[in-house]
């Protein structure tokens, strides 16, 4: 009898899993929908579990407050799943260094700078707008900001290993300007405000990197 009930514990679980990893994903679903129609102030908990047609307790369970929420869909958009590998781990990321030549290695960069921000540009607003009046969402919104420079950071250096700056450029420097060119305040500037299509915008700030960065012969 008790082998007959492991048995059939073994074979529901990952069921079990599928279901739950299926419940929490049409609650970022319907999250992403709220916080970037109605902002993240003026959705509620209750609000979000209606949406995605659960239960309030589910929500809860799955990701203990509003802010969880908030988190973990961010962390959805900007790695592109919801594995708990950071960006630097990433094979998108990865690809970056190690790529050997340096005008390629910025031009990935800005591909990916392309691809996350047409994935995580919206939420990265709403983030953005809650941050005054709430202390998670600016606990957030700070660490998005410094996490996004030291990324472009290791790109520059590992550009700089190859002793490919421009003379007198160095990581530093070339880091704020790789950050600075590639902020998602430029890219709303340009898509949002100027309506450049996401190649358009790939396409340049791909040769911005080059022509601030590299040396030329």
């Amino acid at each position: 009898m008790e082998g007959q009930v492991k048995r059939s514990r073994r074979y529901d679980s990952p069921r079990r899993r599928e279901q739950a990893a299926s419940t929490r994903a049409a609650i970022l679903e319907a999250a992403r929908r709220l916080f970037e129609r109605h902002g993240y102030a003026a959705t509620s908990v209750a609000a979000i579990a209606a949406e995605a047609g659960v239960a309030v307790k589910t929500v809860y369970l799955a990701f203990e407050t509003k802010n969880g929420i908030l988190r973990a869909l961010w962390h959805l958009l900007l790695r592109g799943d919801e594995s708990p590998m950071p960006v630097r781990e990433r094979g998108w990321f990865l690809e970056v260094l190690d790529e050997p030549d340096p005008e390629r290695q910025l031009r990935l960069n800005a591909r990916n700078s392309r691809v996350v921000k047409e994935r995580a540009g919206p939420l990265r607003k709403v983030i953005r707008d809650a941050a005054p009046a709430d202390a998670d969402a600016r606990a957030l919104w700070d660490r998005i900001q410094t996490e996004f420079h030291a990324t472009q950071r290791e790109v520059v250096e590992s550009v700089a290993g190859k002793a490919a700056l421009k003379d007198g450029l160095d990581v530093d420097r070339a880091a704020d300007i790789v950050w600075a060119l590639n902020h998602p305040s430029t890219y709303w500037l340009l898509a949002d405000v100027r309506g450049w299509t996401p190649s358009e915008y790939e396409q340049w700030l791909g040769d911005a990197f080059s022509s601030q960065l590299l040396a030329r012969a």
